[in-house]
């Protein structure tokens, strides 16, 4: 792939999640810094961060397990905003938001994956 991973719209649109995550986390309670803001923060950093670190490697098979670490961190952010909305620290129409940029990311990721199995 000749495309800095910076180009690639599943990055980009993570990196807008990112921020989405953080800027609605400034608002938590402060007993959850260390807490649920920090866990849920650094889930959604692992997602850009592993599609990057994937991008970097040298073989499919190693983007794809990198690709596979990222989703996985999708899916544990998914479950943390669950708990946060549980907990009335966002309300529904943060969770709606978020969720929906969290389903963007996984279908993006998913092909991505899709595109690098079909090059192993």
């Amino acid at each position: 792939m000749n495309k800095e991973y910076t180009d690639l719209e599943v990055w980009q649109e993570s990196r807008k999640l990112t921020n989405q995550v953080y800027e609605l986390t400034t608002s938590f309670p402060k007993e959850e810094q260390f807490g649920l803001t920090n866990q849920i923060r650094r889930a959604v950093v692992s997602v850009t961060s592993n599609i990057a670190e994937g991008c970097g490697r040298q073989t499919a098979k190693d983007t794809i397990n990198f690709l596979h670490i990222s989703r996985g961190s999708l899916y544990e952010l998914e479950t943390q905003c669950y708990v946060a909305l549980d907990q009335q620290y966002m309300t529904k129409e943060q969770f709606q938001s978020i969720h929906n940029s969290i389903q963007v990311c996984k279908r993006l990721l998913n092909g991505f994956i899709n595109y690098y199995r079909k090059l192993s």
